[in-house]
């Protein structure tokens, strides 16, 4: 009986020591990373992270759905954030994005016709409003909302040649709606946060073949993308 009320104490008192490690996370006794830092009117970083691209079709009638094979892409690109409040900011993240998407038109046999590479290399400058929740110790939950404009470096708006010879077109200038959530965590030295975002296209981003009875986009009434962002942010 000895034995087993030692045991009892000792688990009581082992599991009541984990739970009050855990709870020493969120108390005020825990040191401070970076006390002051949002208290800056402006502050400066820079973004790493991967994208996933996609295309949205609209069609004419019915038709049988173009597939989009989506590859993993890279970005890249710095941060300049504006203190508006203790809990809004103003965010310019101008960045370069790489991606590809491989398009499929089900209605042909032959992969010359069937298959169509979209190499996209994007100048991203999106302005967006940050959202954040009271600083909990050394870390911040946020959303994130706001507009962009893309430029496509690899778009073929002006290619004389099309579908026939194997040219899928897209237009230069895509806009976007961006909406997002993360975590700001406040280091020793510097601030880290990871963060996701979904990317709307707004645009018509599709330019029809010459001819306008072509099998590749005579049922496409529009073409937007839409895209994941995982950015792993420093500043």
């Amino acid at each position: 009986m000895k034995k087993i009320c030692f045991l009892l104490v000792f688990t009581i008192s082992c599991t009541t020591s984990k739970a009050q490690g855990f709870l020493n996370l969120f108390s005020k006794d825990r040191v401070i990373n970076l006390e002051n830092f949002d208290k800056k009117t402006w502050s400066w970083g820079y973004f790493l992270g991967m994208n996933s691209y996609d295309f949205r079709f609209d069609y004419e009638q019915e038709f049988g759905d173009i597939l989009v094979q989506r590859n993993l892409g890279f970005n890249i690109g710095l941060i300049g954030n504006l203190r508006l409040t203790d809990y809004i900011d103003l965010r310019l993240e101008p960045g370069v994005i790489f991606t590809t998407r491989i398009l499929e038109f089900p209605q042909f046999e032959e992969t010359r016709e069937r298959v169509r590479e979209v190499e996209s290399n994007y100048v991203h400058v999106p302005l967006l409003v940050k959202f954040s929740t009271k600083r909990i110790n050394n870390f911040k939950p946020f959303v994130v909302a706001g507009a962009s404009i893309a430029h496509n470096l690899s778009s073929n708006q002006d290619n004389p040649s099309d579908n026939t010879a194997g040219q899928f077109r897209s237009k230069d200038w895509t806009t976007y709606v961006e909406v997002g959530f993360g975590i700001d965590f406040y280091t020793e030295y510097f601030k880290f946060s990871p963060s996701i975002r979904g990317v709307f296209g707004q645009s018509d981003e599709l330019v029809p073949d010459n001819n306008p009875s072509s099998p590749w986009t005579k049922d496409l009434s529009k073409m937007t993308t839409r895209g994941v962002f995982i950015n792993l942010t420093f500043q």
